[in-house]
């Protein structure tokens, strides 16, 4: 083998079930070491695999690769390291050397360990920061699929949880009581794992946030939840089988929903609808983001984190319209100032919220993907308050 100029060698690296830019490429999943070496080969390249010896077979039946090996075929002179990523890390530069390759380009996830073997290998390593990014923003039919999938899950999820909550009992100190025992945040996300966890999903703890705790966007959530407060729930499970994740918020609240709470609510269901109707091909993640921003400040409120001096009832948007979704909940691109121009294939949370530290927030997302045109919703569940 020898280094043609058409293209540049590239490598990436890692363990494939828990780094996703790599598992994305092999379509594959292994919880050890692997190294993929791309040579440039004529008008395209030439993909090879290197992986402990017992996953072989399965590599060579299932990933995305041209060839594959383990590392004890590139053990360097001195032989391989007893540590497994260690010797990982040396075949792959030993494969380098033997394929005469003097400069490879890596991802902005390749693991420091493997760098440095390549470059003690005499090897010129540089970074391109957006290697397999644009093949992940555009998701083709089959991931598409999967993100369908893991929506219909999260929003199974997600209807259990606000009906649980919406079908409570108040006492007469407004805590909300199901089965003769408090209903809490905790005991709300408990139900949400569990639920998951029977149809084949992971989940990192859900938001459960319940009155002026819901006014910190990213708060969990903690403790006994009240009627006529705002409960907002955000649900983002990971497909055990498939890796791709869910993201789904929704508010609801128990009983009598005051004017502001409709308000806010009925403000931020606009937004969303306005950032959706600007979602396509072409247009920039800050054009949907001002989409949004267009709709709540016309409304009245403001957008940005409270000064150190603001009021308690300061209501605003304190966050970007969404993310990018697939293999990670937050993956490129973002829908806020400066987001960069969709592509077709592009899934995107679209999440507008309003949060005030005295009252709570209200936050609703649904998740599309952009096509030339406009894009699709993958959500089918309404977006109300009430959800009895």
């Amino acid at each position: 083998m020898s280094e043609e100029n058409s293209r540049p060698a590239t490598i990436m690296a890692g363990i494939p079930e828990t780094n996703a830019a790599l598992f994305h490429r092999l379509r594959f999943s292994v919880g050890d070491p692997a190294v993929l070496i791309e040579l440039p080969s004529g008008d395209g390249c030439h993909s090879t695999l290197i992986l402990r010896d017992i996953e072989m077979q399965r590599a060579r039946r299932d990933a995305r690769v041209d060839d594959v090996y383990c590392p004890a075929d590139f053990a360097p002179e001195g032989g391989l390291s007893g540590d497994r990523e260690t010797a990982t890390a040396q075949a792959a530069a030993e494969f380098l050397q033997r394929a005469n390759i003097h400069r490879v380009v890596g991802d902005r996830s390749l693991p420091l360990i493997y760098a440095e073997s390549v470059r003690r290998a005499g090897i010129e390593l540089v970074c391109d920061p957006e290697l397999g990014i644009p093949t992940r923003r555009a998701k083709d039919q089959q991931e598409v699929d999967w993100l369908r999938k893991a929506q219909e899950a999260t929003e199974g999820a997600m209807q259990m949880a606000c009906q649980m909550i919406a079908r409570a009992t108040a006492g007469d100190d407004g805590v909300l009581r199901v089965e003769e025992q408090p209903l809490t945040s905790e005991r709300v996300r408990a139900a949400i794992d569990h639920w998951l966890l029977d149809h084949g999903f992971s989940n990192p703890p859900s938001i459960v946030a319940g009155g002026p705790t819901g006014a910190d966007c990213h708060d969990r959530g903690s403790g006994a939840l009240y009627t006529g407060q705002p409960v907002i729930i955000d649900i983002f499970p990971r497909d055990k089988t498939t890796h791709y994740y869910g993201d789904c918020s929704r508010t609801v609240v128990h009983g009598e929903i005051s004017e502001v709470l409709a308000e806010m609510h009925r403000t931020v269901v606009a937004a969303k609808e306005a950032a959706i109707a600007r979602t396509r091909a072409g247009v920039s993640g800050e054009d949907v983001h001002r989409a949004t921003a267009e709709v709540i400040t016309a409304h009245g409120y403001a957008m940005g984190l409270p000064d150190e001096d603001a009021p308690l009832s300061y209501c605003a948007m304190t966050h970007g319209s969404g993310h990018g979704i697939g293999l990670d909940v937050h993956e490129p691109p973002l829908l806020d100032y400066k987001g960069p121009e969709l592509v077709v294939g592009d899934a995107l949370t679209i999440e507008p919220g309003l949060y005030r530290r005295d009252l709570g927030g209200v936050r609703v997302e649904d998740m599309v993907v952009v096509t030339a045109g406009g894009c699709v919703n993958l959500n089918r569940l309404p977006d109300d308050l009430a959800w009895d």
